[in-house]
């Protein structure tokens, strides 16, 4: 990472901006210069995503999400039968149509290993830049800090896109490889055709991004408490088990749906007929509070934080 401080500290030379240390950064990161635009947020927005998605973690969290539907369905086609009943719901129908493959391993994700990829992306959008040395040099290369901010959640938003589509299509691909692929019994007990099965499990994976937005707006304010990455990371998973410990108790029944993760297997409504679409819409209402409230804590933080790598 040192050629990309080295990078983004002479994009200030070169716009005629001072150097951090000057004094003469405003407090949001701005151009001081009277004359001087907004620069656009594209090109910040496209070197975070390059940089996000050419990382050497980024793509190893995206092959071990997709080696999940691969052990499931290598698993099923060596045994000898699944019984009814046992294991993760839709197991026992993957022998016989290969499309439940994706449905089961993204139903398996859910409870950990989706939550612990984004916690690692969202704890390190800020923290990293920090421990890397190299915030001080994007606040002026000039980003600004609210700009900084938006182009970084929206990295993390990226990746929660990309992580369940990342399951879903493992799944398909290696459930269409070892099983049959037919039409689909879904749960309301309707049979629905191969292309239709398809755009519900597109459904699925677009309801777990949503999911995942509240997550990933909590690990971007954690991220910007700390110069450690690590720590902001393990603090946004070990948030995301206590919720799901939480919503389990049902002493605590009134506080369920107040909790981000209380809505995350509400995606077995898309596999009904017609398709149920209130778990959706509460599940976007809740996960949009949380953007709201620990984005604003997140902006409150940041734009004060005194930046000294």
């Amino acid at each position: 990472m040192p050629n990309r401080a080295s990078a983004a500290g002479s994009v200030p030379a070169a716009r005629g901006v001072p150097d951090a240390g000057s004094g003469s950064e405003t407090s949001s990161g701005t151009e001081t210069s009277s004359g001087s635009s907004a620069p656009s947020s594209l090109p910040l927005l496209g070197s975070e995503l390059k940089t996000l998605f050419r990382r050497r973690r980024t793509a190893a969290m995206l092959v071990a999400l997709a080696a999940i539907p691969v052990l499931i369905a290598v698993a099923v086609r060596l045994s000898s039968s699944v019984p009814a009943g046992r294991g993760p719901a839709f197991l026992d129908r993957i022998s016989q149509n290969g499309l439940f493959v994706a449905v089961t391993a993204m139903l398996v994700s859910v409870p950990l290993f989706l939550p612990l990829t984004i916690g690692v992306v969202a704890g390190d959008t800020i923290a990293g830049e920090a421990s890397l040395g190299t915030l001080r040099y994007l606040l002026v290369a000039p980003a600004g800090r609210v700009r900084l901010l938006l182009v970084k959640y929206a990295g993390a938003l990226a990746f929660c896109v990309a992580a369940p589509v990342t399951v879903a299509l493992a799944g398909a691909a290696i459930g269409a490889s070892l099983f049959p692929v037919g039409p689909v019994t879904l749960l309301s007990g309707d049979v629905v055709q191969p292309p239709e099965a398809a755009l519900r499990l597109v459904l699925i994976a677009a309801y777990l991004a949503v999911s995942l937005a509240g997550l990933s707006a909590i690990g971007l304010f954690l991220s910007t408490l700390t110069v450690v990455p690590v720590g902001a990371m393990a603090a946004t998973v070990v948030l995301s088990v206590v919720s799901q410990v939480l919503d389990q108790l049902p002493q605590l029944e009134w506080l369920h749906p107040w909790l981000f993760t209380h809505y995350w297997f509400g995606f077995a409504d898309i596999l009904r007929q017609p398709v149920l679409w209130d778990s959706f819409a509460s599940n976007a209402l809740l996960q949009a509070g949380y953007v709201a409230v620990f984005g604003a804590l997140a902006y409150g933080r940041f734009v004060t934080k005194d930046v000294l790598s």
